[in-house]
């Protein structure tokens, strides 16, 4: 750790002392407040509609989203408080090719598939990539002020990462302004909540905001909890005219429980809204205790010559002891109302450091002008993670009595203690001539992993492995003075698989990082007449070396039940494709009405291994959604969306077919002086379907939920 922590200063060191000595163009400073910031209140004095220009993530340099070569959704704060949402997933629900909640409810992790790929290893905090040893972490929403989704292989930034994309949620920064809110909050399953924030600017160059709620209830299934407390402050000091520093921390303790859910045999058996809320856990055994701490510090400093130096650092400390039942796909079709079930134990215990140095600045050289990017990056992970599974008695659905062993002692363990080290070197060069845009991006990673792995049938074996890759993206567009920009790239992107397994197969063969390449083809226009955004993109992605799951024998009766004992192993297939198309709208028609909607065409394929000629699992080939909203003038505001899920398979074995289902929500609010009431429907008609259905169980997406908030503002 001290090694890359002093390799990273020192590169930034130097380029500081190198661009003092540059004479360049005043033009090209970036000004990080300014584009990470979109509070819904309109104290802050930041943008407050639905429709975003500038994201953190497309380029890293405050270069407007119609001269991105790259499709890119900016998720607003005021778009997340109309349509009431309050996790990550329901927030993406409105983002053309994204399913928001692939997994129903559930509220340990967000996990949203972006163009048919997962998207656990795609998420960021403030720029910087959060890892975790189980699935992708979940961050408060009320906590935000935006969230921006990167599409596609994006490594040529942001090093290893996710053939998705990057999806970057934006904490709340403090506002050189005075402005306050507390409220309270009611909603179905006995959910309450309160919550605050607020902000002070005691000088013109200091301010300090400190945001926090509180929630406890359940979800649609009674016994399955959704606890949380979370607090975060943030600092601003504006040191001088040339030097900003942010400061951000937030903790957050809950105990999310996911729930058991059902075999697919068991799903066909009965009244889906029934079965939606049916329990297989058991109370006594069911438990979650999790805790995570970010602190990070952001600085920006200006030059006399128009170039800036921009770093950002983040510290995360994740601790979480986990124990559920969990039930399994059943074996005797002659059988399919016993339901079987394993239990699993958890333990987690990570940190990581971010460090992500740049340098920027414009250049000019004849009619072309060259806005400049030089970073250096640094992330360290060391976790410990142990995992145990447990026999459970098999449950009946239509009887069912709930029971547990007489003996807990767990028939599978196992360990992983890791450290994973990434360095990343990356520069970029957006050209401008005349009404022609063009980027280009290049980036090289040196990735380490070094520890131990420990099964109770393996025993224990290095996790060592180093991976080194070389990534880039280039693009060209032309943006017209009407503000349309049609636009061409190519990027691409690599990911080691190391972390959640210990980058080998069963027979001990080391898994290759993935290798994704994408060529995109669109069209941008923001119009003139009114507030809006619009983007059309065709898309053709390849992800080499892809992995996949499948149930393998242990050749062991380990529990000891007379049966021989299987597992989900994981390994590698030789390709997988992605290719669609995308439509996406944002406007604000009028000073009253504004509308999100969008359409997705996915076609995806399994090339090689197993699963050979397989589409990916719960990668449908149609998602539509559309969002209305109407702010009457005179305290009234109403909203209602409909989305639309294609048919799709669970698995890539593509063993169970999922149906379509259309959704519909509700939102409204009445604003009278300082005092805002609000209601939000989910899921209006109360459909019942499946959002997911594995070689593990299958789940129920959440059914209908009406929550309602009240808040006091000054």
């Amino acid at each position: 750790m001290s090694r890359s922590l002093m390799l990273l200063f020192a590169g930034a060191s130097g380029i500081a002392l190198a661009s003092a000595a540059m004479a360049q163009s005043e033009q090209g400073v970036v000004v990080l407040d300014a584009i990470t910031i979109y509070a819904d209140n309109s104290a802050s004095g930041t943008a407050t509609g639905y429709v975003a220009r500038v994201n953190q993530m497309g380029t890293k340099t405050d270069t407007p989203m119609l001269e991105t070569q790259q499709s890119v959704t900016v998720v607003t704060s005021k778009q997340i408080k109309d349509q009431g949402a309050t996790t990550l997933g329901q927030a993406l629900n409105y983002s053309a090719g994204i399913s928001g909640q692939p997994y129903g409810l559930d509220p340990r992790f967000d996990g949203p598939i972006i163009r048919g790929l997962g998207a656990d290893e795609a998420q960021y905090l403030n720029g910087l990539r959060m890892v975790r040893s189980f699935g992708a972490p979940t961050i408060e929403t009320y906590g935000l002020e935006q969230i921006e989704v990167l599409r596609g292989p994006s490594s040529a930034l942001f090093g290893a990462n996710s053939p998705a994309g990057v999806i970057n949620q934006v904490q709340k920064r403090a506002q050189f302004d005075d402005f306050n809110e507390v409220g309270l909050g009611f909603g179905s399953n006995d959910n309450a909540q309160v919550f605050f924030d607020v902000n002070r600017a005691p000088s013109d160059s200091f301010a300090w905001r400190l945001t926090g709620i509180g929630k406890d209830g359940a979800t649609q299934i009674d016994e399955v909890t959704d606890k949380r407390g979370y607090l975060a402050a943030a600092l601003r000091w504006q040191v001088d005219d040339a030097t900003l520093i942010d400061f951000l921390a937030s903790y957050q303790k809950d105990g999310p429980k996911t729930p058991p859910g059902l075999s697919y045999s068991a799903t066909q058996l009965g009244d889906p809204e029934d079965l939606r809320d049916f329990y297989a856990g058991e109370t006594g055994f069911d438990d979650s205790d999790r805790r995570m701490t970010n602190i990070g510090l952001e600085l920006r400093h200006e030059f006399d010559n128009g170039w800036q130096l921009t770093q950002g650092f983040r510290y995360q400390d994740v601790d979480w002891e986990y124990e559920g039942v969990q039930t399994q796909q059943s074996g005797d079709p002659g059988t399919p109302y016993l339901i079987p079930r394993n239990a699993i134990s958890q333990v987690e215990d990570a940190t990581t450091l971010n460090l992500d140095t740049r340098l920027s600045g414009t250049v000019t050289s004849g009619a072309a002008e060259h806005r400049l990017l030089f970073g250096l990056e640094v992330r360290q992970w060391d976790g410990y993670a142990s995992t145990d599974f447990i026999r459970f008695p098999d449950l009946d659905i239509r009887n069912p009595i709930h029971s547990m062993p007489d003996d807990l002692t767990p028939w599978y363990t196992g360990i992983k203690d890791l450290v994973q080290t990434q360095v990343g070197i990356y520069a970029q060069d957006e050209i401008s001539v005349g009404n022609w845009r063009g980027s280009a991006a290049l980036r090289h990673d040196w990735s380490k992993q070094t520890g131990t792995s420990y099964t109770n049938y393996e025993g224990e074996s290095s996790a060592y492995r180093k991976d080194s890759a070389t990534t880039g993206r280039i693009g060209l567009s032309h943006v017209f003075d009407n503000g349309i920009a049609p636009y061409v790239s190519y990027s691409t992107s690599f990911l080691p698989q190391i972390g959640q397994n210990t980058g080998a197969d069963s027979d001990g063969k080391a898994f290759k990082p993935t290798e994704t390449e994408q060529w995109e083809v669109g069209v941008k226009y923001e119009p003139t007449a009114f507030d809006g955004f619009f983007t059309v993109s065709l898309y053709d992605l390849e992800q080499r070396n892809a992995i996949s799951n499948k149930t393998i024998s242990l050749g062991q009766d380990l529990d000891g039940d007379g049966v021989e004992d299987t597992r989900i192993d994981t390994y590698q297939v030789g390709k997988v494709k992605s290719q669609g198309l995308e439509i996406e709208a944002t406007a604000e028609l009028t000073e009253s009405w504004s509308i999100r909607g969008g359409y997705a065409y996915n076609e995806t394929e399994i090339i090689g291994g197993d699963f050979d000629g397989h589409e990916l699992g719960n990668a449908p080939k149609h998602m539509a959604s559309l969002w209305l909203d109407r702010d009457f003038g005179n305290g009234f505001r109403a909203g209602g969306g409909i989305r639309h899920i294609g048919s799709r398979y669970g698995d890539d074995a593509n063993q169970y077919k999922m149906n379509a289902v259309t959704l519909v929500d509700l939102g409204a609010s009445y604003t009278r002086n300082n005092i805002e009431a609000s209601v939000n429907i989910t899921n209006v008609t109360d459909k019942a379907y499946l959002a997911s259905c594995t070689a593990f169980s299958c789940f129920y997406g959440e059914g209908r939920a009406v929550n309602a908030r009240v808040s006091y503002k000054w």
